[in-house]
């Protein structure tokens, strides 16, 4: 399980808290809640502190969006691992 939650939100940005598993539904949730905040034209930052595990297709979903611009913060050394391995 995933929880998703908006700590601020402006007109031009949007800071998403998430905590737990980043795993089957919730990569889909995440990525819907991304793409219409980018849409949007809104900047967005993750706050991964408090995920403590990521499938593949959560670490393909957090690669993608770091690729436009989705800043991720205080990332575990643990899902920093499984993100870059899942680039290889």
């Amino acid at each position: 399980m995933l929880k998703i939650s908006v700590l601020n939100e402006t007109d031009q940005a949007i800071e998403l808290q998430l905590e737990g598993k980043l795993i089957g539904r919730w990569v889909d949730e995440l990525s819907r809640l991304s793409q219409d905040a980018l849409a949007q034209g809104k900047s967005i930052s993750l706050d991964m502190q408090r995920v403590w595990f990521v499938d593949a297709r959560g670490a393909t979903l957090l690669r993608n969006l770091a690729g436009q611009q989705v800043l991720q913060n205080n990332c575990s050394p643990f899902v920093s691992q499984q993100v870059k391995e899942t680039g290889l």
